[in-house]
């Protein structure tokens, strides 16, 4: 396989995978799907951590990260005691 292939290819799941989060995070039902607002809340977000000083967005980051992996334990958990 072409390595352009294989680079677009590994760019497409990436993309997917990230809108997939915001599907999970429930954003897209959150904003009635208009990505217009997607797209603010995200540069919000973006300016805030651009805000903080290093350590500060650092523990923030620290922060977001603790929560998302305690979400995917909770979903993992949920699949599996439906038995999936």
């Amino acid at each position: 396989m072409r390595d352009w292939v294989r680079e677009r290819r590994e760019r497409t799941r990436h993309l997917i995978e990230l809108g997939g989060l915001v599907q999970k995070a429930g954003l897209v039902d959150l904003t009635a799907d208009d990505r217009a607002t997607l797209l603010g809340a995200f540069l919000e977000l973006a300016e805030q951590l651009q805000g903080y000083e290093n350590q500060s967005a650092a523990d923030l980051k620290t922060r977001w990260r603790r929560r998302g992996l305690n979400r995917f334990r909770t979903e993992r958990e949920d699949d599996e005691g439906n038995g999936l």
